[in-house]
């Protein structure tokens, strides 16, 4: 009986490390990540979780190791529109609406089959504030705004960093259920946060941050 081919990684780290001043910011890491996965990025403050994640989206540049994307060297724009990050700060334009933001972030990246905008931002909270500036909605509002995009964009693989701040119970529980479909159907994340995750599709991987 012929053994079944061994499933490849979407992404994978060899011994990545990154510099700071010639410092490391973090020890070497070690891991893979395939689709339908989700990876908690565990560590105290200060220990490169965002770092970590700002790296993987092609952001900053690896000091040591190696960092695959479909088992090739990964270079931002051979993925761009694969991997998707959401951080602290949201990458909003505040100027414009939400509508006018998911508009301009779909000529960038392309919409996912199916999504329209006015259907991603009623799923996230936000109908009746379409057209509204983003300065003027709440910090709360501003964080729907930036998830929609998860839901706009046909990106695989999600890097999240402290995705619930500043939601209410019902915003925590909408990113979970976004965690848990997107994941379903075949795409993959990677999460900071401190303890507000709730998955009920396998045991998440852990990758633990050590300085």
């Amino acid at each position: 009986m012929t053994a079944a081919a061994p499933v490849m990684p979407l992404l994978e780290a060899r011994a990545l490390s990154f510099h700071r001043q010639d410092e490391p910011v973090f020890a070497p890491l070690d891991f893979r990540l395939g689709t339908g996965e989700l990876a908690l990025v565990e560590g105290d403050n200060g220990s490169g979780k965002t770092t970590l994640l700002r790296l993987l989206a092609g952001l900053l540049r690896a000091g040591e190791g190696e960092l695959l994307w479909r088992d090739k060297p990964l270079h931002r724009d051979d993925c761009a529109g694969e991997i998707l990050f959401l951080g602290h700060q949201l990458g909003l334009k505040t100027d414009l609406s939400p509508h006018e933001n998911l508009r301009f972030s779909i000529g960038l990246h392309g919409c996912r089959k199916g999504a329209t905008i006015t259907g991603v931002l009623a799923r996230v909270g936000l109908r009746g504030y379409e057209d509204e500036p983003v300065r003027r909605l709440s910090a709360g509002q501003k964080k729907r705004a930036a998830l929609a995009r998860l839901l706009l964009l046909p990106a695989t693989l999600w890097l999240l960093d402290e995705p619930y701040a500043n939601l209410d119970r019902i915003g925590i529980a909408l990113v979970n259920e976004l965690l848990e479909e997107h994941t379903g159907s075949g795409g993959a994340a990677m999460v900071t946060s401190h303890g507000a995750v709730s998955f009920h599709g396998g045991e998440p991987r852990r990758i633990r941050m050590h300085d």
